[in-house]
């Protein structure tokens, strides 16, 4: 499908790769990872052909069709549904022209179109967009909404759905988590795994990784390696090749011992047996990879807080959201700077749906929430975007003022508060000497480069301009600002958009250090099922405990959508995509409503393993040069029993996602 001859890039007078000899074969799914600025993104740019190879080629296979994710989307008076629909080019012609020709009365080329559209499969285009913005979390009364009404996030969102539209032999996808909810990243996932042709990912969510990839390609200093499996099948294996490059042994018993009291913490802390259990098994992946981890650099932490009160907030009966009149000033508790934006009377903000209705001078979100956090404690929320997890931050933050009932906090709570645009409200043009100066005048230039050092901003990097920074740098400077405050509270909405994989290793073991209290709004399964003790789900305007861990939820996710499809009307049209507001409203699940049949599950997804590593297997003989100089019938025989492998493994996906759905 792809193959890469001798190829090299560069930037600039940087050399990113060279040197690079592979082949990546059709339905393979590939995961592309290496630390920021290893060449991923220009990696993608050189199979696009934006971008010529220095030396070497990129060589793609037929008349391979590639998709894409557009990095900007302009202000376009389209319909949500129409803008994803261009994206099969070819279907939305045929649509445009059945519907001139209806207008002109033309019944030959209303005729022809409906013959081209025969042609082209494309009678359910509509419904098909419709069920892409339905499955990244478009309520269905804003597929109609024009592409310029939504707000950057959203906007992301429509551009994913138009490259997942595309016919395509070959996908790209660079972080296409980032301003996704867990609830449309689970779907995502599902979505990819029936993607029949070749896809390439560039992911820092390593348990998306796991559960999507076939391959991993790791870009490392100037080279890149291919190996067979997922994220963690490939951490295994690097860190074997280590070993047998002898990495230091003393570095690598000392981050042994510190993974072991890392997993022996986890252990002494979790508060329910199934939390615990389910840590465990995510802790199990990183076992034996001491010598993966030992290679990373970055190592943070948040300082013991100066004082550690038992009951830090708490929320009686409260009703939660979004007064429309005279907005209160930011409490500014823990934050890095104000960003007046976020506040705006009436505008867009994380938790509303892209369109949402305004009551009597105020919209509520969340209605008689009962929550209170003590030290110690270790809390995910969980629930899709427009549920409500950003306000329920805000309300325990202050930033919120409550419409109803009482928000209660300690005079010695210190907040440390990461929001979803804390990023975006960085001082331009500022360094990060110059934030710290801000937050402390007083204090002597070098304190503040020693602890800027063990953030990775080392030497000169202390005084140069956030402006050009990238993402990643960007947001591991909005933590280290509210690490400097000493916080005992950390209320974390997403912290790990455009963080590398090493900066969110680093962050959970910073996290699992940490003595304060702890929520935690994220995407990213492994930090969340690493750093959590307790999970509280927020929907259907409420907030209650979920007894059960994250593999429960995403079981609990999917009898969810089962019901609503199953519910759905006959005669469904991509105007009427089934929605959670469509489907019959259910009680919020409650404690005993969760029995899951723990061998049941176990048993088939150990078939489901099997199979994928038997075709693992298959694919590592495919990728041998030479079983193509063995002749003729040996690659045929491996042809056979690989399209025997998939069809296999696909019923016992279907099963085990049946058994999910029966027992949730």
């Amino acid at each position: 499908m792809i193959s890469f001859r001798n190829f090299a890039l560069r930037r600039g007078q940087r050399l990113l790769l060279s040197g690079v000899d592979l082949a990546l074969h059709a339905g393979w799914r590939v995961g592309v990872v290496g630390r920021n600025g290893a060449g991923k993104s220009s990696l993608f740019a050189a199979i696009q052909r934006q971008i010529e190879a220095d030396q070497g080629d990129v060589e793609l296979s037929g008349k391979a069709r590639i998709a894409s994710v557009a990095q900007e989307t302009p202000s376009l008076p389209d319909a949500a549904i129409d803008f994803v629909l261009g994206g099969d080019v070819e279907v939305a012609a045929a649509i445009r022209a059945e519907a001139q020709a209806m207008e002109r009365e033309d019944w030959d080329g209303v005729a022809a179109a409906h013959h081209r559209l025969d042609e082209l499969n494309g009678y359910d285009a509509t419904a098909r967009a419709g069920k892409l913005l339905h499955g990244l979390g478009f309520a269905a009364d804003t597929h109609q909404r024009a592409v310029s009404e939504f707000s950057g996030g959203w906007r992301v969102r429509l551009n994913l759905a138009r490259a997942l539209m595309m016919p395509s032999d070959l996908l790209l996808l660079d972080e296409p988590t980032n301003h996704l909810d867990l609830d449309a990243v689970l779907w995502l996932e599902t979505w990819l795994l029936r993607y029949p042709g070749t896809l390439l990912l560039i992911s820092h969510d390593r348990e998306f990784l796991d559960g999507v990839c076939t391959h991993t390609l790791h870009l490392h200093e100037g080279k890149a390696k291919l190996y067979t499996g997922d994220y963690t099948s490939f951490e295994h294996q690097r860190a074997e090749q280590l070993h047998q490059q002898q990495v230091a042994f003393e570095k690598e018993q000392a981050e042994r011992e510190h993974l072991q009291k890392f997993i022996d913490r986890f252990k002494a802390k979790a508060s329910k047996a199934r939390q615990a259990q389910s840590r465990v098994k995510r802790l199990a992946k990183l076992a034996g990879t001491e010598a993966v981890r030992a290679e990373r650099e970055l190592h943070i932490n948040f300082a013991e807080p100066l004082k550690l009160p038992t009951s830090l907030i708490r929320l009686n009966h409260v009703d939660a959201g979004y007064a429309f009149k005279n907005p209160p000033p930011l409490a500014g508790e823990g934050r890095v700077r104000a960003n007046p934006a976020e506040l705006r009377s009436g505008g867009p903000h994380p938790d509303l749906p892209p369109q949402a209705g305004e009551g009597a001078g105020f919209t509520r979100i969340l209605e008689n929430v009962g929550f209170g956090l003590e030290a110690g404690d270790r809390i995910g929320l969980l629930g899709p975007n427009g549920a409500g997890k950003s306000t329920l931050v805000k309300t325990l933050v202050g930033e919120l003022p409550v419409l109803a009932g009482e928000r209660s906090a300690h005079p010695d709570m210190q907040l440390g508060y990461f929001a979803q645009h804390t990023v975006e409200s960085l001082i331009p043009g500022a360094s990060p000497v110059d934030h710290l100066r801000e937050l402390a005048p007083n204090v002597a230039v070098q304190d503040f480069r020693d602890f800027l050092g063990r953030w990775n901003f080392p030497g000169n990097r202390a005084f140069e301009s956030v402006d050009t920074f990238s993402g990643g740098e960007r947001a591991r400077l909005a933590l280290a600002l509210i690490a400097w405050r000493k916080p005992n509270v950390l209320l974390l909405d997403e912290p790990t958009n455009h963080l590398d994989l090493d900066m969110r290793e680093a962050l959970a073991e910073a996290l699992s250090d940490f003595d304060g209290a702890i929520v935690l709004v994220s995407h990213d399964r492994h930090l969340i099922g690493l750093v959590c003790d307790s999970f509280w789900r927020v929907a259907d305007g409420h907030v209650e405990a979920f007894d059960g861990d994250l593999d429960a939820y995403a079981a609990w996710l999917r009898s969810r959508n089962a019901e609503a499809r199953g519910t759905a009307k006959p005669a469904m049209t991509a105007d009427t995509a089934p929605d959670q507001s469509d489907a019959p409203k259910r009680p919020v699940a409650r404690k005993a409503a969760i029995k899951i049949d723990a061998r049941a599950i176990e048993r088939a997804e150990a078939r489901v393993i099997a199979l994928e590593r038997e075709l693992a297997g298959i694919d590592a003989q495919q990728a041998d040069p030479g079983l193509y100089a063995a002749g003729g019938e040996r690659i045929a025989e491996l042809g056979r029993q690989q399209a025997k492998l998939r069809d296999d493994l696909a019923r016992a996906e279907q099963d085990l996602l049946e058994i999910y759905e029966a027992q949730a």
